[in-house]
């Protein structure tokens, strides 16, 4: 039986990505994003409630989500939902939810121009990057 763990997010990034490298020397971008949606009450009293989500890219994503997000600005992000359990200093059990990434749009005109200048500048002379 087949199944599929996919999410997909259009939001604003409530934090500057954070960079860091692992052990294997892989790069790894993690950053915070808010995707929120209006509605109307039955009493007609208009309200938004935003979520936040913690989003983790690696390796070339995680060097370009780097390079050319900052908070703030909207991104498209595709990916997979990946769960964490640990238990607390304090005995509590905690969780917590990531989207794992492979798919990140820059989608305000300004990264996207800058995302594609660099692209179209490393493709020149490499093969062409997905993301």
């Amino acid at each position: 039986m087949a199944s599929l763990n996919k999410v997909m997010i259009i939001g604003n990034l409530g934090t500057d990505p954070e960079m860091r490298y692992t052990p294997n020397g892989n790069a790894v971008t993690s950053f915070r994003l808010a995707a929120s949606r209006a509605y109307t009450t039955q009493d007609g009293e208009r309200r938004e409630e935003t979520e936040w989500f913690t989003v983790v890219a690696w390796n070339q994503l995680a060097e370009r989500c780097n390079q050319f997000l900052v908070k703030g600005r909207q991104a498209y992000v595709e990916g997979r939902l990946h769960s964490h359990q640990w238990q607390g200093q304090d005995g509590q059990v905690r969780f917590r939810n990531e989207i794992i990434a492979n798919r990140v749009l820059f989608l305000d005109r300004q990264q996207a121009a800058q995302a594609q200048e660099t692209e179209d500048a490393s493709a020149a002379g490499s093969e062409e990057l997905p993301f």
